[in-house]
């Protein structure tokens, strides 16, 4: 963090209020409304070289939100602070937009950081936005491949689809589909070759034993994450992928036995070969 040192924690938040003229008045007004909302009151009149680096970042937050700009960029802003630094300053931020009314674009490779705080994500890849939309759309309605592998832990599992014309349409198999759906008002020839299917771990339905609806499968590994659910690694056919399962259904699967899967169709997502996703829909056999 950028802090000035040989001078206290105040003083570091009202240097820029004095290169900017604010008089006496608004100077405390403003730095004392910062120090509240950063939870600073305990450090105010300490040099900068007795804090701790969260304690430090927070100083330099402090003094960026105090001069009250129109935007505020933090660049990975608690990348290098510890754990409890982290949740601080995290609610500090999300105090900070709903108090102040402040816009801040926040600049981050973690994924947890952005969907806890963000209103509206903006996802890179290769310096190319790839999609702008809410935490929750981004994360249940990716347009593009790569958001539905990134957001997630883990991401999306993805299958290859094989169209097929039949006597009543498009239809199209895959080693999730017990029976091949259909691809609703498209004719096979107008599709491009490379599809995929995507679907979240955590809506792929799994049971355990034989028979039954879905496919037949191979539970491999079963660990407990946190939440005690269930993160599965599942084999169907040539395919292993991921799957989750709540805790009480997670603990009545067999380690090495043999499970069935299920896969909602409504749930699925269809990427062209360009990762891009295609507006088109599964329909369950007739």
């Amino acid at each position: 963090p950028v802090v000035y040192r040989g001078i206290s924690v105040r003083q570091n938040i009202e240097l820029p209020l004095r290169s900017a003229g604010l008089d006496a008045g608004e100077r405390t007004k403003r730095v004392d409304e910062v120090i509240t909302l950063l939870g600073l009151e305990a450090s105010v009149d300490k040099d900068i070289t007795q804090l701790d680096n969260g304690t430090r970042q927070k100083v330099a937050v402090a003094r960026a939100v105090a001069r009250q700009p129109r935007i505020i960029l933090f660049d990975e802003p608690i990348t290098n602070v510890d754990t409890e630094a982290k949740l601080q300053l995290k609610r500090a931020f999300k105090e900070l937009t709903r108090r102040l009314q402040q816009t801040i674009i926040y600049v981050t490779h973690d994924q947890t950081e952005a969907m806890t705080l963000a209103d509206q994500i903006a996802l890179m890849q290769d310096g190319r936005i790839v999609q702008c939309d809410t935490p929750r759309t981004l994360y249940d309605a990716p347009n593009d491949r790569f958001g539905g592998w990134f957001l997630g832990n883990p991401g999306m599992t993805f299958f290859d689809l094989t169209p097929r014309a039949g006597a009543t349409g498009t239809t199209v198999a895959a080693p999730l589909f017990a029976t091949a759906p259909s691809l609703a008002g498209v004719d096979v020839a107008s599709l491009p070759s490379g599809l995929t299917a995507g679907i979240r771990p955590e809506h792929i339905g799994v049971e355990a034993g034989g028979g039954g609806a879905g496919v037949e499968a191979e539970l491999l590994h079963r660990s407990i994450t946190i939440g005690r659910q269930h993160l599965l690694t599942i084999r169907a056919g040539d395919l292993t992928f991921k799957a989750k399962a709540a805790p009480e259904a997670g603990d009545r699967l067999p380690r090495g036995g043999t499970v069935r899967v299920t896969v909602p169709l409504d749930r699925v997502a269809i990427f062209g070969p360009d990762g891009r996703r295609l507006d088109v829909t599964l329909r369950a056999p007739a």
